[in-house]
């Protein structure tokens, strides 16, 4: 067809998440559509569009390429220009350009489409049973992405070599495969084997049915998955979990149970619309649900644990091992309690011995370990607990641009660590406790990776100011680089603010389990005004010895003895039921906790919540971080509304007496209150004081907004009753939205500090 006369040639530049999403293929079925030639790509920016036509269908074809674009797609901007016309016919793909600096976003991994579950479900499918199924819309993305611009020779699926019938589909721009990067089929693609912890084949012809007859004989099957190895038992089995209890070092805490469908995660949970709607999304999340009195599961899931994770198979093959095997199976990480997840058959084979039976393994590399988001669902929304596979890297934006690279290391527990360059954040996967060393090499080799991979170099990292934290002492080795210190609970109204694309000043509540303060002391129940630049401290908890130390932490019946002598001068009632279950050690402690030698002072929330859970009888150690106040939260009769008091005194600082709680509770428990109503207005005492102090400081500063951070504020109950409270007093209040409130949102909270810092002077 001869070009019109007043034919345009518009260049565009589209930059997002617009490589491996089957932005390529809609571009060109839409410059098709509207009848235009020219040319797409893919480079180290991103996608680059160029289209010539009559100036109406380009401006067609310029809406519709936002407004229409893929389903994994995020354009985040398009920048056009007006360039000469040239004498070409059609429209092309273009070979991918590689070269200088990347800009450009990846994906996170998705979970398996309803069209690829088709062709996996159809006999007559060549693809029937393939547990490699993908396509555009779907499958995996960073966790095989070994460099941009993103196509098959970048990824860990370029040792696979297309055959013909994949190779036709990859080039036909009418197939929904159409460069799918990771297409493949049972001809040339990988497969699947299943082997014992000796490397050796085990018999039969179909590893998944295999894999299946393991399960139900009672054994542990290390799966690999998306972003590592899962540990798989089933869930109905008292045996086979506790096996794997025993096996795996892990004494109570939770494990997540995965499903085949949502009728089944129905028949084991209360599942809302909202909660229902996050299960099923592309994304998969374990989802914290409310469990059914009736549900068929061991109680050696989730012991105690009102709530149960839960999770829909969300690859090819744990679709096809859900089918073989349709009961409910624990899906916990691949690796021993601490450690991070096994990437590799070789790390399998080492890590692994002596918890799994067998390893359901295959031949698809896996670059990038990403471990299982989880979410609650809060007031319709997602509420973050660990932003990891499906989330992770989509980039956040800073509300003050980044103008030099910043790296954000985070904290201690629950790692992550956030590169940031103008007005993106990407935030990694969660990594885990860097106490542990092979955590800590995962830390590592990851910035150095996402460095790598997002072209981001970084000029500045922010750090935590605990000088023992080892992310710390990493940013310390770095060389050529500004360090930046920022205070752990500033980082979390930072990043809340930063959540919210707001730069402040609000009223900051960060409730955590200890946080290094700008006095040398152990923070923890922190009232700040704030902006992401800087913070005045204007409030927090009164603060009581932590004797022990970090063993207080461990055994929270020592919180509660601290507690009781500070609340009653060191005339503590007899005759309580904690002090006799310690009686051993009870009067040492108190003499540790009055001497100052290893018992710091501390305002920690997460210790006073501690303290209740051993007072009130549910907890005297923990085995893991937050135990005893999740058990605390579970216990409380939300039916419940009245309230212990806890006064709220001073002037320049406020102080919130949880003193006064203390003695509120034990007078309760001494007149035979129950648990759960002693839990439950201890939760609204505590409630009522912190709207006060904010109250109050609103009424100083003329500040309305108020931002809610920190691992305590993980405790749903608080966080609505807090909410609830604040906004009946006319205040604006902020809670998390695609971060955690706990330590995995400290480092998208120091880069954003660091941003504002740097930008401001």
């Amino acid at each position: 067809m001869p070009e019109r006369e007043d034919a345009l040639r518009c260049r565009l530049r589209v930059q997002g998440i617009v490589q491996g999403v089957g932005f390529r293929p809609f571009v060109h079925a839409l410059a098709t559509r509207y009848r235009l030639t020219g040319r797409v790509g893919n480079d180290m920016d991103g996608v680059y569009v160029e289209v010539q036509g009559p100036p109406d269908r380009v401006a067609g074809f310029r809406a519709d390429l936002v407004t229409h674009a893929p389903p994994l797609a995020v354009v985040e901007r398009v920048s056009a220009e007006t360039i000469a016309c040239r004498a070409e016919s059609g429209f092309s793909i273009a070979s991918s350009a590689s070269g200088g600096p990347s800009r450009t976003l990846v994906s996170p991994d998705m979970a398996t489409c309803d069209d690829c579950l088709r062709d996996l479900s159809d006999p007559a499918d060549r693809r029937f049973g393939y547990p490699f199924t993908n396509c555009t819309n779907c499958g995996p993305r960073l966790t095989i992405v070994t460099g941009v611009p993103y196509d098959r020779a970048s990824t860990t699926m370029a040792r696979f070599t297309m055959c013909p019938d994949c190779a036709s589909e990859y080039g036909d721009p009418g197939d929904r495969r159409f460069h799918a990067q990771p297409v493949c089929c049972p001809k040339c693609g990988p497969h699947v084997r299943l082997v014992s912890l000796d490397g050796t084949e085990v018999p039969g012809g179909d590893p998944i049915a295999g894999a299946a007859d393991s399960l139900r004989a009672g054994r542990v099957v290390a799966v690999k998955g998306l972003g590592g190895y899962h540990l798989a038992a089933d869930a109905t089995s008292e045996a086979a979990v506790r096996v794997l209890r025993r096996r795996k070092s892990r004494d109570a805490k939770p494990f997540a149970v995965m499903v085949g469908s949502l009728d089944a995660a129905r028949q084991l949970c209360a599942v809302d619309p909202a909660e229902a709607q996050a299960l099923g999304s592309p994304r998969r999340p374990i989802v914290l649900l409310r469990r059914r009195p009736d549900a068929r599961i061991a109680s050696a899931v989730a012991p105690g644990d009102r709530h149960l994770g839960l999770m829909l198979a969300y690859t090819p093959l744990h679709h096809l091992l859900t089918r073989a095997f349709p009961r409910p199976m624990v899906m916990t990480s691949g690796n021993a309690s601490d450690e991070p997840m096994c990437r590799t058959e070789a790390e399998a084979f080492e890590r692994l011995a002596g918890i799994a039976d067998h390893l359901l393994a295959h031949d698809r590399p896996i670059h990038t370990r990403a471990d299982d988001s989880v979410v609650r669902i809060v007031g319709s929304r997602e509420y973050p607990v660990r932003r990891s596979r499906g989330y992770a890297p989509a980039p956040l934006a800073l509300p003050e641009p980044a103008r030099r690279p910043v790296l954000g290391s985070g904290a201690e527990l629950k790692s992550t660590f956030c590169l940031a360059s103008g007005e993106r954040a990407i935030v990694s996967p969660h990594i885990g406790d860097l106490e542990n060393y092979e955590t800590l090499r995962a830390y590592t080799s990851g910035i150095d990776r996402f460095r790598r991979l997002f072209g981001i170099d970084p000029a500045i990292i922010a750090h935590d100011l605990h000088p023992e934290y080892l992310s710390t002492k990493h940013a310390h080795e770095c060389a050529d680089v500004e360090l930046m210190g920022v205070q752990h609970h500033h980082a979390h109204v930072a990043s809340c603010l930063a959540d919210n694309g707001e730069t402040g000043p609000v009223i900051g509540v960060a409730l955590d389990g200890l946080g290094y303060g700008t006095d040398g002391a152990l923070w923890g129940g922190e009232l700040l005004v704030a902006d992401l630049a800087g913070f005045e401290r204007r409030g927090h908890l009164e603060a009581v010895a932590l004797p022990g130390g970090a063993a207080a932490i461990r055994e929270p019946w020592r919180m509660a003895a601290a507690y009781l002598d500070a609340a009653y001068g060191g005339a503590i009632p007899e005759g309580l039921p904690v002090a006799r279950r310690n009686a051993a050690r009870w009067h040492r402690v108190l003499t540790v906790a009055r001497s100052g030698v290893n018992s710091p002072w501390t305002t920690s929330a997460g210790r006073l919540f501690d303290a209740v859970a051993a007072l009130i009888g549910l907890r005297d150690r923990v085995s893991f971080e937050g135990q005893a106040a999740v058990e605390l939260e579970q216990r409380a009769d939300p039916a419940e509304t009245s309230a212990y008091t806890a006064s709220v005194t001073g002037s320049e600082t406020l102080l919130i007496h949880g003193t006064d709680l203390v003695r509120d509770l034990v007078d309760d428990l001494t007149g035979g209150a129950d648990p759960p109503t002693v839990a439950a207005r201890f939760h609204n005492g505590l409630v009522r004081a912190l709207a006060h102090a904010c109250f109050r400081l609103s009424a100083e500063t003329g500040l309305s907004a108020v931002a809610l951070s920190g691992g305590v504020f993980q405790n749903v109950l608080l966080l609505c009753r807090v909410r609830e409270e604040l906004e009946q007093m006319g205040l604006r209040v902020l809670v998390h939205r695609s971060v955690p409130p706990n330590d995995g949102g400290i480092s998208f909270g120091q880069a954003a500090v660091a941003a504002a810092r740097d930008a401001r002077r």
